[in-house]
């Protein structure tokens, strides 16, 4: 006769098998790296109690290569869903420590599962990475594998946050899963994105670097873009996502969770000391936003990518807003290549989920250079006009100081869809600054006058008076008011509220062309 208990005790032993994964060896090895095994980074992520595992039984079925001999608990990846601030996501948690975390079949399939299921449940998405690339003994069968997962974030984005944690090697055609999603996390030290490693890069090219120089979290937080956040734990890490969950909503369909919060004077007589008047002095554009959003909200995204702009989420009066913002102090806050990938990717972000886009502006223009033009800054700089002309959610401009040329108008002019536009009194919104327009105009005036630099510094005044101030493009309707600085924040608050029931469709088409 069977006895129950014992078929009861078999399952917890299975459990308790498929939960030390590789075994103590391997999770040792594991923490002696400094980095935490795939169950305790989930523990760190959601919720205390709230994870449910998903098909923890599963195993490879590969005979090939000695594999018939190797137990792979789990096939290398646990999945399953739990709560993140009380509310739900689902996750995939790669175990470095049964098979180097490769991707085979039956892992890939895993996760595609749990993909399906948090398209089907509208739910954010996380995927912890931590692998070896994919399994080489399961041949091709592995890059199938892969396709299936790339598929579902080409298919799922925009419709569910997807955000990608990496947390050791990431390497070969397993970058491209992160690279398709929204949010791209790493740990300095510890986790490394390439397409080829160092090796082959030395066989094929003669160049030797590390591992950290070529794909570490420094590198792609400052010079490729390929991931936005980084911090130096682990632990760190994982807080940090927790923390941009809390801005964003569960899909497509909804708007981002609204905090409670207290009651304040929103004027804000700091903001005059904050911008020189003085058009050409450099300032920290984190300043202005500090004393905009509301205390200690701001949360920038890609900080030490393309500097010149800054963008991140923040909250004014509980709403999750974005953020794009000119940074003076850094190439004068002028546009270049990554910098409008940077804030075209951001802005179509926020589109994707219903999150108001609010622009600071102070920018001198496009940034010139042959190096800028042969590198395409056309083609760059136009993603920027199309993500702002694209976004239906609700727009607000405020321009800070300048405001010239085409930068202007790409930058969520009314001309392309701006809801609302504010300038401060001391903006200057022109083709060209007053310096450079007064040289091309006054040409004649300057060069026949027999005290040039005199007559070029009345023309720039002239022209300053005449053309470059906020009342001219207020007079056209193309800044709706001109605005204290010290009242800034009402306004955008005031503002928020007014279009907080904004609806805006597009004509029906399969999907944009935007200029890639």
């Amino acid at each position: 006769m069977i006895d129950i208990y014992e078929k009861i005790n078999e399952l917890y032993d299975k459990r308790r098998e498929v939960e030390l994964g590789g075994g103590d060896e391997r999770i040792d090895k594991q923490h002696q790296k400094g980095k935490l095994t795939a169950r305790e980074r989930i523990d760190l992520l959601v919720d205390r109690g709230s994870f449910i595992e998903l098909n923890p039984f599963i195993e490879h079925r590969t005979n090939d290569f000695g594999l018939d001999e190797q137990k792979g608990p789990g096939d290398g990846v646990v999945t399953g869903f739990g709560k993140v601030n009380g509310r739900p996501i689902y996750l995939f948690s790669q175990d470095f420590t049964v098979f180097g975390g490769a991707l085979g079949e039956m892992h890939a399939k895993k996760i595609a599962a749990v993909m399906d299921l948090a398209a089907k449940n509208g739910t954010p998405f996380v995927g912890l990475n931590d692998s070896g690339g994919a399994r080489i003994q399961e041949g091709v069968v592995s890059l199938d594998g892969y396709g299936h997962i790339f598929y579902r974030n080409a298919i799922y984005s925009g419709v569910i946050p997807q955000i990608s944690v990496i947390m050791g090697p990431c390497a070969g055609g397993a970058v491209y899963s992160p690279a398709i999603t929204d949010f791209v996390f790493m740990v300095e030290n510890t986790s490394q994105m390439f397409i080829t490693g160092p090796k082959v890069i030395e066989t094929v090219t003669g160049e030797k670097i590390s591992p950290e120089d070529l794909g570490g979290a420094n590198v792609h937080n400052s010079i490729s873009g390929n991931a936005h956040f980084q911090a130096g734990t682990e632990a760190e890490v994982l807080e940090n996502v927790r923390r941009l969950l809390s801005y964003l909503p569960q899909n497509n369909q909804e708007k981002p969770p609204v905090l409670d919060v207290e009651e304040e004077n929103d004027y804000r007589p700091d903001l005059l000391d904050v911008v020189p008047f003085d058009a050409v002095r450099p300032y920290d554009v984190r300043k202005v936003v500090e004393q905009v959003v509301d205390d200690s909200s701001f949360m920038e995204i890609h900080q030490n990518f393309a500097k010149n702009i800054v963008v991140g989420f923040a909250r004014m009066k509980g709403v999750t807003v974005g953020l794009v913002c000119n940074q003076p102090k850094v190439m004068a806050g002028g546009l270049d290549i990554d910098s409008s990938d940077k804030a075209a990717r951001f802005i179509r972000t926020c589109d994707s989920f219903n999150i108001p886009i609010i622009t600071f502006e102070d920018v001198t223009g496009f940034f010139p250079g042959v190096k800028q033009e042969h590198g395409g800054i056309i083609r760059h700089g136009a993603k920027i006009l199309f993500a702002y002309s694209e976004a239906t959610v609700p727009k607000l401009t405020v321009i800070l100081r300048k405001a010239y040329g085409g930068a202007y108008v790409a930058l969520n002019s009314k001309s392309i869809g701006a809801d609302l536009v504010f300038a401060w009194p001391n903006a200057e919104i022109a083709v060209m600054g007053p310096q450079g327009a007064a040289n091309i105009i006054f040409a004649k005036e300057i060069n026949s006058s027999k005290n040039p630099e005199l007559t070029r510094q009345q023309k720039i005044e002239e022209y300053r008076e005449k053309f470059a101030n906020p009342y001219v493009a207020a007079s056209r309707g193309m800044v709706d008011d001109v605005i204290d600085p010290r009242d800034t924040r009402i306004k955008i608050i005031q503002a928020l509220d007014m279009l907080k029931t904004k609806q805006e469709s597009r004509p029906s088409k399969k999907h944009g062309n935007i200029p890639l």
